[in-house]
């Protein structure tokens, strides 16, 4: 077999993958309707669309034609840091409704699948369990989970974590763990936890193993690095001060979350006992039936005695302090078991605004459970001729039993294959309203309310440089709070700023004498300069 035949899954795998997962019209870079549907995805497209827009922006990181006139880092808009900025010097070139999130999603997966191979390609004893393990390693259900929100589909961040761990050569590398922990700060602050963790087990590991003359240098460059790392979260946004919302533990990793499926739509082969609200979804953690019958397999490897990986199995020893940590607190000190309350611990009051960084902490889990992957695969492929068959009925059956996550996920983007921008503003007022405001806000102010409704109008103003006052982001301010409270006061006291377009939602009410028409079935209290009659 050729060298490149030989190679030849390294396209096929993610280009098979993201079509078992994704409608191919998401690669259409002007197709964005299918994202301005109320999720995630779609904020994550709306503050790049936004920064792409904003005259202003620079590369200032931060937008103020969203949550003006504070604006708002992209970072916590949910959009791609890395992306946005990458994107920013070819802006012309895109079409007016760009959208990124599609062709991201096939970069991860390239990524992914690249990194996997990566890790597996010096222990697998052929080319049939290498492919096997490395589809395994790189396709669990936690990343096939993670379609809501694209950004933290770069999984392959923590697999480049592990790789360098695990490379005697280049673990020992400053500026490749520089360049690893810069690239993730500039995707999503939670992978930056993540592989934080295993960069700092990598510092600690080698200093115990450094001479007395090495340790300094070491010292030297992990200070270097997380100077690097500060300075680059500094420029995102991250360190200022912002709205405690006291939710730790709410989004916490379940005890049974290994091996249950939790969402019963999924059709898994295992039962699916659903968890408690908020668990389901970033407590997800479950394996597969596939990878969980491999670990009687690696036990039983493990028992016939150490073999050309043991080295590599001792280096992992290392992340074992760190991923007690990660553990601990995606657990949570409210821990459930099949959707049950198991205990409760009351943690000191400090420790809130520090949680609350994390408060979806159920997610922290990843790079333990892709390390627990690949410490079972290395230890199967011990088996040598055996290991091929094992594999091969593992991935069958992870198949089969992941079939149901991956036609969930698909019919999430479904949508793009109608190539239809808005649902929810059609009447072609819409313009006319916003083009007649300064800017535009909602009232009750808050854009996840309604966030379908809140995209489609906010993409609307953006493409008319009209600046929206508020932003469903991932960090507030006080200053942001005060400000939005103020402003829906003033509406109900009928104090009207003339030039602004508001978009009620929900039971809000138009004072009384505002000028109010209703567009969609969407009362508006439009600006004085609007051309239309209004309805009283």
């Amino acid at each position: 077999m050729s060298a490149l035949a030989a190679r030849l899954p390294l396209i096929l795998l993610p280009v098979a993958l993201f079509l078992a997962l994704f409608h191919p019209a998401t690669l259409e870079v002007g197709n964005v309707g299918w994202l301005l549907r109320g999720s995630d995805n779609g904020e994550n497209a709306l503050g790049t669309h936004a920064y792409l827009h904003d005259r202003d922006a620079g590369w200032s990181a931060r937008t103020t034609l969203l949550n003006a006139p504070e604006g708002v880092p992209v970072l916590f808009t949910d959009s791609n840091p890395l992306v946005t900025l990458a994107a920013t010097p070819l802006a012309r070139l895109l079409p007016a409704d760009a959208q990124l999130v599609g062709p991201w999603v096939l970069l991860c997966l390239f990524l992914q699948i690249w990194f996997a191979w990566l890790l597996l390609r010096r222990y697998a004893p052929d080319p049939l369990s290498l492919w096997c393990g490395v589809t395994l390693l790189a396709a669990p259900p936690t990343l096939l989970n993670r379609y809501i929100h694209t950004n933290l589909f770069a999984h392959w961040l923590i697999l480049w974590a592990l790789w360098l761990f695990t490379d005697t050569r280049r673990g020992r590398a400053p500026l490749h763990w520089a360049a690893l922990l810069v690239v993730t700060a500039l995707v999503h602050s939670y992978l930056l936890v993540m592989v934080a963790a295993i960069w700092g087990s990598a510092v600690m590991m080698a200093l115990w193993q450094g001479g007395a003359g090495e340790r300094p240098r070491i010292v030297v460059a992990a200070v270097a690095t997380l100077g690097a790392v500060v300075l680059v979260e500094r420029w995102l946004g991250a360190g200022g001060r912002f709205a405690v919302t006291g939710t730790y533990g709410y989004f916490a990793m379940p005890l049974d979350a290994l091996w249950n499926p939790a969402n019963p739509g999924y059709g898994t082969l295992l039962p699916a006992i659903p968890q408690r609200e908020g668990r389901g979804l970033e407590g997800f953690q479950y394996l597969g039936l596939g990878i969980l019958l491999l670990v009687p397999v690696a036990l039983y490897a493990a028992s016939r005695g150490a073999g050309e990986d043991g080295a590599t199995l001792r280096r992992l020893a290392w992340l074992a302090p760190a991923f007690i940590v990660l553990t601990l607190v995606a657990i949570s000190n409210f821990p459930d078991f099949a959707g049950m309350k198991v205990a409760r611990f009351t943690l000191p009051g400090a420790f809130a605004p520090l949680l609350d960084m994390v408060r979806a902490s159920g997610r922290l889990f990843w790079p333990v459970a892709y390390t627990l992957i690949f410490a079972l695969l290395i230890l199967v492929f011990r088996l040598r001729g055996r290991a091929a068959l094992l594999l091969v009925a593992a991935l069958a059956i992870q198949i089969a039993d992941t079939a149901g996550i991956a036609a969930a996920v698909r019919s999430t983007s479904a949508e793009a294959g109608r190539h239809v921008t808005y649902v929810r503003t059609t009447d072609p007022r819409w313009d006319a309203a916003i083009a007649a405001a300064r800017d535009v806000t909602f009232v009750p102010a808050k854009a996840e309310a309604d966030l379908a409704l809140y995209q489609e109008v906010a993409w609307r103003a953006v493409d008319r440089g009209r600046p929206v006052r508020l932003v469903y982001a991932a960090r507030k301010s006080p200053a942001t709070e005060a400000r939005l409270a103020k402003e829906v006061a003033d509406f109900n006291a009928g104090r009207l700023d003339p030039d602004r377009l508001y978009v009620l939602t929900g039971a809000a009410k138009a004072p009384s004498g505002a000028r109010t028409v209703v567009l969609d079935g969407v009362t508006l209290v439009v600006p004085r300069r609007m051309a239309i009659n209004p309805i009283a």
